[in-house]
């Protein structure tokens, strides 16, 4: 598969968002792109394609920000004078916009700005506004049906038709290796496996045994990678009073620091506070927090367990996998393969998914967008 990864769209600011305010005008549509879209609570992922072709056109993680620019700002200091940002450009603006995440656990949260976001993502993957969109777009594990619905009508005018699916299962898409199919030594994931989905506002865990899941083969728990940042914050402010760190600060050291398991010390920390430089040991604050995300995986991942067949669950255990954001804090595999052995399961092997964690559930859903059939899609436009 050849990939083509476009960077900063060129496009200015101020016509991203028209798109994504106003409906496109009608016309023959010209061309069909079909999208995979992982919709992240702090960093989403998009890939595209057009339709019938194997090849990524569009390949980009953006960060799940909408900025709206605050009222008096002075000509020239945002580009173009625009009035909406996304992503990056809106975080590097933070002074300057009125910060929104549209999702908060994993949901929609601020429909507007996720109906803004969205609008920005089809202007990536189709600059011209002319094609016709098909979007796949991962929802957590335990996501409702008005959850469902909220996001259908966010996407209304937007796409032309959407398919909505489990993300921990389109992890488990995008992991698997299509050339190594039918190898007699290739595990194939879709196959028997129990895929752990930690993203920033849920943490999905997922039976995947070569069907579409069932309620019963998921778990989606409202702790993740937002909940550890919280709790972390809350044990700064407490041993550390009026740091005046930020969430986003917070967030970074988190990302770099994260470990569970037992304590390790010292982890020092540089940070600025008040315009001066200190040194903070973090050691435990950090395991603290880190250590309650295992707290709330582990007894899903046990259930999960039980739940599969006995002819099935030998296998299963050798074929559990970690993915998303989560899967990058420090010996999580390892933790969770200890408890697993300490409680007397046969053999676990949990392991990592690997570098292209972000990418796996976008991955996933452009495969699935490719082999959909045609009464399966929701059109979404009258």
């Amino acid at each position: 598969m050849t990939t083509t990864t476009v960077e900063k769209n060129t496009a200015s600011s101020a016509n991203v968002a028209t798109s994504a305010t106003n409906p496109r005008p009608s016309a023959a549509k010209t061309k069909t792109i079909l999208v995979g879209f992982d919709f992240g609570t702090n960093k989403s992922c998009l890939l595209a394609s057009a339709a019938g072709s194997k090849d990524i056109t569009v390949s980009k993680v953006i960060p799940t920000s909408v900025g709206y620019v605050k009222d008096g700002i002075v000509d020239g200091i945002i580009t173009g004078n625009a009035q909406i940002l996304f992503g990056e450009e809106a975080e590097e603006n933070m002074l300057h916009v009125k910060l929104v995440a549209p999702l908060e656990e994993g949901f929609i949260a601020h429909p507007d700005a996720a109906h803004d976001f969205l609008g920005h993502i089809r202007s990536l993957a189709d600059p011209s506004g002319q094609a016709e969109i098909r979007a796949v777009i991962g929802v957590p594990a335990n996501a409702n049906e008005p959850a469902l619905e909220t996001l259908r009508q966010c996407a209304h005018g937007i796409f032309d038709s959407v398919l909505l699916i489990p993300e921990p299962f389109l992890a488990a898409l995008g992991y698997r290796d299509d050339s190594r199919l039918g190898q007699s030594s290739y595990i194939d994931p879709v196959v028997n496996s129990l895929f752990i989905d930690i993203g920033g506002g849920t943490s999905d865990l997922c039976l995947v045994q070569g069907y579409f899941p069932t309620s019963d083969d998921q778990i989606s728990i409202p702790f993740a990678g937002d909940s550890i940042d919280q709790i972390l914050h809350s044990d700064l402010n407490r041993t550390y009073p009026n740091n005046r760190l930020s969430r986003h600060t917070v967030r970074d050291i988190k990302e770099e620091h994260a470990y569970v398991g037992p304590s390790r010390k010292p982890i020092d920390v540089k940070v600025v506070m008040g315009g001066k430089a200190h040194s903070l040991e973090l050691g435990d604050i950090i395991g603290n927090a880190s250590n309650q995300l295992i707290d709330k995986i582990y007894p899903a991942l046990t259930t999960l367990i039980a739940r599969a067949s006995s002819d099935s669950v030998v296998a299963l255990l050798q074929n559990i996998i970690v993915t998303g954001g989560g899967s990058q804090i420090k010996g999580i595999d390892a933790m969770l393969q200890k408890k697993l052995t300490d409680d007397g399961f046969e053999s676990p092997k949990v392991r990592l998914a690997g570098v292209d964690y972000k990418r796996y559930v976008a991955i996933g859903a452009l495969k699935a967008a490719q082999s959909a059939r045609e009464n399966q899609w929701q059109v979404l436009l009258d």
